[in-house]
């Protein structure tokens, strides 16, 4: 089969590699659409140790099972699928209490860790584990649901944080999630959702997916403006979207006393932080993983057009062309924002 793989840090080819072969409670699902996500966009230079070469990396997919392994009973042949990218045992202490995101023998599709490797969706045919597996509504694009995973995550960092009707928030950062962030704020019923973010082409996306403010990082006194539009306290609640210090120390200024905040974002893997302002403020920070059992919700969500990905794609491209795409992400090309990748 064809597939993209990460060779050497910055190298990626497009070749033939041997057909994956699945376990006894794996299906082979060939890969209709599979989306770049921004931690393979960084994973290509190393920085995040999360890619180790070589590696297929492609963990937002979507596809058709053509094979199934002899122990699979609930899914066949034929059947459209999406999937989870974290694969949990089921039987240490975490999966028994249903937190599967935290599982203790964890691992991730399409990425490559010095104590395990798991090869992923940019390829024509990927194995997948039968307990990650979710059936896709009747009439869903494939590109569409390719973005569950995504939405999953921002659903999960939502659900996070103890949130009321009319609260306000922050959301600094507008790329993928934040956007998708903002969107559920918005079901949820938040009166005032405030986005943060330096790009001006991401801030009007922000507003027009429901932001009822956008300010840019890089030049506005973000806490003080939050804190005008809020009769001085600060938002109610606030989600850090990116992983960097100067980013999550707006996030903490920009929440009210008593507040809470959501951290997703995990670009650097330490960042400098506030104690004091967290322990006299008397903030609550929920650290969010992934996704538990939210991803049949969000499959939900998209079927019915309550979240819109659709508008978040830049291009729908052959997989053949996918180590250009990288290259144009990874220069942070003007108004990219989402590439979908289709094998075959």
């Amino acid at each position: 089969m064809k597939a993209l793989v990460l060779e050497q840090y910055h190298q990626l080819t497009y070749k033939d590699v041997p057909e994956p072969q699945i376990q006894p409670d794996e299906v082979l699902v060939q890969v209709k659409a599979c989306g770049i996500c921004g931690s393979d966009v960084h994973g290509i230079d190393g920085s995040t140790g999360r890619r180790v070469p070589p590696i297929i990396m492609g963990h937002e997919a979507s596809g058709v099972i053509v094979d199934v392994g002899r122990e699979v009973r609930s899914w066949q042949n034929g059947d459209r699928v999406t999937f989870d990218c974290v694969v949990h045992c089921g039987q240490c202490y975490f999966c028994q209490r249903g937190l599967i995101n935290l599982c203790d023998q964890r691992r991730w599709i399409g990425v490559s860790l010095p104590a395990s490797r798991t090869n992923g969706a940019f390829a024509e045919y990927v194995a997948v584990p039968q307990q990650v597996l979710h059936r896709l509504p009747d009439g869903m694009p494939y590109p569409r649901a390719a973005l569950m995973e995504t939405l999953s995550i921002a659903f999960h960092g939502v659900k996070r944080v103890p949130l009321a009707l009319h609260d306000s928030a922050v959301v600094v950062g507008a790329g993928m999630i934040g956007l998708l962030t903002i969107q559920l704020l918005k079901l949820a019923g938040c009166s005032q959702i405030i986005a943060v973010e330096s790009q001006s082409a991401r801030l009007d996306l922000a507003r027009r997916f429901g932001a009822t403010l956008g300010l840019r990082s890089d030049i506005d006194d973000v806490s003080t403006i939050v804190a005008q539009c809020t009769n001085g306290r600060g938002a109610d609640v606030g989600f850090e979207v990116v992983g960097l210090t100067p980013t999550i120390g707006m996030a903490i200024a920009s929440v009210r006393k008593g507040g809470a905040l959501s951290l997703i974002g995990n670009f650097a893997p330490t960042v400098d932080f506030p104690l004091q302002d967290v322990v006299l403020r008397q903030l609550s920070l929920f650290g969010s993983a992934n996704a538990v059992d939210e991803q049949d919700a969000c499959l939900e969500l998209l079927a019915s057009g309550a979240v819109n990905v659709d508008d978040m794609i830049s291009a729908v491209a052959p997989l053949s062309e996918g180590a250009a795409w990288f290259d144009r992400l990874y220069q942070r090309e003007p108004g990219l924002m989402k590439v979908i990748l289709e094998p075959g």
